[in-house]
C-alpha cells in the first residue's frame, strides 16, 4: 500500500541520541577511547581553566569538536556549529541533550588558542597512543620517519619583496584581481607571504609548479601503523633528517631502536645522529653514484629485519593520505606552524582512533 507523505509531527518523543545510533557503528568504540584520554587529561584541564568566571565550552566538548571536524571532513568550525544544531550524532558524540543549542561559531575558534598555548592536541595524541599501548597494538623498538608538503592557507599573488618595493603594476579593482607571474622572479630569499609569514615556496619535485607550503612530519610504529608523533615546520630551515631526531628523541625508553625512511634520509647527519642515540638506521640506500654514496653499507642491510623495515614503512603513506583527504589537509584551513601543527596533532589522533577501532572490530586469530 502507498504510504502518505503527509504525517502530523509528534509534539513529545521519549528518545535520547543515543538509541539513534547503531550498537555496531565504529564511532562507538572511538567515542570510548576519546571519553578514556580526556579522563586522563582532566587535570590538565583543571590547570588550565579558571575556577571563577563565565563558562566557556568545556574543553572536552571542544577537542571532542575538533575530532569530529577531522573524522567527518567538516572544513570550517562555522560549518561544524551549523551541523551541530540538527546533527544527531554530533551531539551524542559530544554528550549532548537533543535540545541543546549549538555552540557559538566565534567562542568555538577562540576556545581553541588555550588548546594552543598549553599544548594540549599533543598530550591528547600521547594518551591515545598510551591506550593503543595498553591494548598491545604498539611497537616500542621499531619506527618509520617521514615527511610531506602541506599547502599553506595563502595564495601565490600574497607573495611581495621582502625589502618593500613592489615592482608589479597596480591591479584593476576588485577582491581577487588577475596577476602576471610570467617572467617575475620570486624566491624565499627575495619574497615573503603577507598572509602566511611563515609559508616558504616549494615543490614536490622537477617539472612541478612551486607553491606557498609547509612541512609536516610524522613518526610511526611499524605493528599497527599509528601515528605516535608529529611536526610541522617551514620548508626553509631545519632540513627534514633533522626533525625526525627530535621526533626520535621523544621517544620513551632506552632499549635499542630501528627507523626507516626513504633515501631522502640517506645522509651522514641522520645516520649519525640514529647511531648516536642508539637507533639503527634501516633507511633506503641512495644510489651509488661518482659524487655521492650510500651513507649506509651491507652491515646494515644484510639482515632480514632492514628489508622488513623497507617494507612497512610505505604504510606511512595511508596516513598521509588519510590526513590530506579525510583530514582535510591538502589545503590548510590555518595560518602559521603553530597553528597548523594543533590541527595535525588532532588529524593524527583521529587517524589512530579509527585504525585503532577498525583493529577492535577484527575477530582475534586463532
Amino acid at each position: 500500500m502507498r504510504g502518505e507523505a503527509t504525517r502530523q509531527a509528534n509534539i513529545m518523543l521519549a528518545i535520547t541520541p543515543d538509541q539513534l545510533i547503531p550498537a555496531d557503528h565504529p564511532i562507538r568504540e572511538i567515542k570510548a577511547i576519546v571519553d578514556g584520554a580526556l579522563a586522563e587529561l582532566s587535570p590538565l584541564f583543571n590547570e588550565i581553566y579558571a575556577r571563577t568566571g563565565r563558562p566557556s565550552i568545556p574543553p572536552e566538548h571542544l577537542l571532542k569538536g575538533k575530532l569530529l571536524m577531522e573524522l567527518f571532513s567538516v572544513p570550517g568550525a562555522r560549518r561544524f556549529c551549523d551541523q551541530l544544531q540538527y546533527n544527531l550524532l554530533f551531539k551524542w558524540f559530544l554528550d549532548l541533550n537533543i535540545d541543546d543549542p549549538a555552540f557559538d561559531a566565534s567562542t568555538f575558534s577562540k576556545n581553541q588558542d588555550r588548546l594552543l598555548r598549553h599544548a594540549v592536541a599533543e598530550q591528547f595524541l600521547g594518551a591515545v597512543v598510551r591506550e593503543a599501548d595498553r591494548r598491545n597494538l604498539l611497537c616500542s623498538d621499531h619506527f618509520t620517519v617521514d615527511g610531506t608538503l602541506l599547502e599553506a592557507w595563502a595564495s601565490m599573488k600574497s607573495l611581495r619583496p621582502k625589502d618593500g618595493r613592489d615592482n608589479d603594476p597596480p591591479a584593476p579593482g576588485g577582491k581577487n584581481p588577475d596577476v602576471d607571474f610570467r617572467g617575475a622572479r620570486r624566491s624565499n630569499e627575495t619574497h615573503a607571504s603577507t598572509t602566511d609569514p611563515d609559508a616558504r615556496l616549494a615543490r614536490k619535485g622537477d617539472g612541478q609548479s612551486a607553491r606557498l607550503c609547509l612541512a609536516g612530519h610524522v613518526l610511526m610504529e611499524n605493528r599497527s601503523g599509528l601515528i605516535v608523533d608529529t611536526a610541522v615546520t617551514r620548508t626553509v630551515g631545519a632540513p627534514e633528517w633533522e626533525v625526525a631526531l627530535r621526533l626520535l628523541d621523544r621517544v620513551p625508553g632506552n632499549g635499542r631502536k630501528t627507523v626507516g625512511g626513504d633515501r631522502g634520509y640517506d645522509n651522514r647527519g641522520f645516520i649519525a645522529g640514529c647511531r648516536a642515540r642508539g637507533v639503527t638506521p634501516h633507511v633506503a640506500q641512495f644510489p651509488h653514484t661518482a659524487t655521492r654514496k650510500s651513507a649506509i653499507d651491507a652491515r646494515t642491510t644484510r639482515h632480514p629485519g632492514y628489508r622488513w623495515s623497507q617494507r612497512v614503512r610505505k604504510r606511512v603513506e595511508e596516513g598521509f593520505g588519510w590526513l590530506k583527504t579525510v583530514g582535510t589537509g591538502r589545503k590548510l584551513r590555518y595560518v602559521g606552524v603553530e597553528r597548523n601543527g594543533l590541527w595535525m596533532a588532532l588529524a593524527a589522533a583521529a587517524y589512530d582512533l579509527v585504525r585503532m577501532a577498525h583493529l577492535a572490530a577484527q575477530p582475534a586469530p586463532a
